[in-house]
């Protein structure tokens, strides 16, 4: 019995020197193998295909396409483009930085799962519930905006209604399971997709002068004033439109990083979030810096329509008013159903996102156990409820004053996605920081961005000075109290989150050589 026991003990200890020496090839193998049949955890159920397509096209909604007008009208042609430029190349670290953690050692837990790891628990904690917050809010403004664009063609019907329509078509997409969720998003996305690609084509064509009236524009407008003053004339305006051009693109660009979420339950996670990051590329360099140098050729910033352009339909996008201005009489209507499709496919990822959110807090212990309760199918049935409850917000807009307030709320709700980029990339610098401490050898780490971590610590500087001067326009001339409030609440509601948490739990921020990557795989399954 003796000699029996010994063995047992030898093969033991060769097991734990096994797992040992492989302990930085195997966690992505280990999470593969199993994780599609433990039903503890959600499922891996979306494929390369539907990733890549979520990646490019999952958050592109009607800010693209409507919010770049104000932009164009306060800095100017050349202001927009760089400064899409500019906000672009920032993002694009982000959404490496973030791949890079992903592909490494996935997790299921969202963006705060990252941040709780490598960072520390009350970032993490304040990164959950401000992602939560932000689309728990939004969804309610998605679903306002759905009403305001049928209004196009039916004002004398309320808004009410047609929110309703959408809240009960994202709840019940929401609870189906995610392989079926992820392909009917796929075919949203690609309607999106092609929806920008024939705006874009028509866009060419007016410049080149295919259009009714046959004049070719060109650079015209980049000739006549590629900058323009914005709040004080000279110099000194000019650098303010181009500030207001970042800050709206900054705020543009919020929802890329969403992808991120659905990294989560991707299937062979070491191949198809390499893939489907390096996808982003084309969605920032195409999507969305070409899309909106082809704006700046055919959109008059000086024109009227533009300057007092105004809502949530058609009517407001400089696209729409550039093509009217064209001769072409068709297309708004059509533009106006497409828009349909951006703002319902919008909604439905705002309460994917925060049923996500919330099962990864509660994995963390950071939110009561009862939102890892799963459906069958592995979705978190009780998360998909509790972010739809503030969608009920929506139904403030059916009255003219509550509606004026709802819009002060709503307004807010872009710092929250901002601060997300930040915890994002303060993730990133503790797992850099990680993998250097333990020795972890490059082979080891499926995807890599060029000249990391210098980047990852440029782009946080560059976020959080945008993040910290977004609300300069409050300042100028006169104090804006309304603006102030609206730019800066978001920060201050994340620092009431970390500072709370922080003096409850006294916790300490994490140390890179106690980071479990080695058995990391494992004790996320636990």
């Amino acid at each position: 019995m003796s000699d029996i026991k010994i063995l047992e003990n030898s093969r033991t200890d060769f097991e734990k020197t096994e797992i040992k020496e492989n302990s930085f090839t195997s966690p992505i193998q280990e999470e593969d193998s199993d994780s599609p049949f433990d039903s503890s955890h959600l499922a891996r159920d979306i494929n390369a295909r539907v990733l890549t397509l979520l990646t490019l096209g999952s958050a592109i909604g009607t800010g693209h396409i409507i919010g770049t007008g104000t932009s164009l009208v306060r800095g100017g042609p050349a202001s927009l483009f760089i400064a899409y430029c500019f906000v672009g190349a920032l993002l694009t670290v982000v959404i490496f930085s973030l791949g890079e953690m992903a592909a490494f050692l996935p997790m299921d837990k969202g963006f705060s799962g990252y941040v709780n790891k490598y960072f520390d628990r009350s970032f993490g904690f304040a990164a959950g519930y401000n992602y939560f917050l932000k689309y728990a809010i939004v969804l309610g403004a998605n679903m306002t905006g759905f009403g305001l664009v049928i209004q196009f063609w039916r004002p004398d019907l309320n808004v009410g209604i047609w929110a309703a329509v959408l809240y009960v078509f994202c709840i019940a997409c929401n609870f189906l399971p995610v392989r079926y969720y992820g392909e009917l998003e796929f075919v949203l996305t690609i309607a999106k997709l092609l929806t920008l690609l024939g705006i874009y084509i028509v866009c060419l064509v007016i410049t080149c002068g295919g259009g009714p009236s046959g004049k070719t524009i060109g650079f015209q407008y980049w000739r006549e004033e590629a900058f323009l003053p914005y709040l004080v004339p000279g110099n000194t305006g000019k650098f303010l439109g181009w500030w207001a051009a970042v800050i709206s693109s900054l705020f543009g660009f919020i929802g890329v990083e969403t992808a991120g979420i659905f990294f989560g339950e991707a299937a062979n996670p070491k191949k198809t979030i390499p893939r489907a990051s390096r996808q982003v590329l084309i969605r920032i360099g195409f999507f969305y810096i070409f899309g909106v140098f082809m704006l700046t050729l055919v959109a008059n910033p000086k024109s009227p329509l533009l300057v007092k352009a105004g809502g949530t339909s058609a009517n407001a996008s400089p696209f729409v008013i550039a093509i009217k201005e064209s001769g072409i009489k068709v297309l708004p209507s059509f533009i106006n159903g497409c828009l349909l499709i951006f703002i319902a496919s919008s909604a439905n990822t705002d309460i994917y996102i925060c049923s996500r959110q919330l099962y990864g807090l509660a994995k963390d212990g950071e939110a009561p156990k009862i939102f890892l309760k799963l459906t069958e199918n592995r979705v978190p049935w009780v998360g998909c409820i509790a972010g739809s409850i503030l969608g009920l917000l929506a139904f403030m807009n059916t009255k003219e004053g509550a509606a004026t307030a709802f819009s002060y709320i709503t307004s807010t709700v872009s710092v929250f996605g901002v601060m997300n980029w930040i915890y994002i990339l303060l993730a990133y610098i503790g797992y850099q920081r990680a993998i250097i401490a333990q020795n972890v050898p490059r082979e080891a780490i499926p995807f890599r961005m060029w000249f990391q971590p210098y980047l990852s610590y440029v782009a946080l500087g560059f976020i959080v000075i945008i993040t910290f001067f977004n609300g300069y326009s409050a300042f100028v001339n006169t104090f804006k109290y309304k603006n102030f409030i609206t730019c800066y609440i978001g920060i201050l509601a994340n620092a009431v989150l970390i500072i709370g948490h922080k003096l409850w739990y006294r916790t300490k921020f994490v140390n890179p050589a106690e980071v479990d990557l080695e058995l990391g795989a494992r004790s996320e399954k636990i």
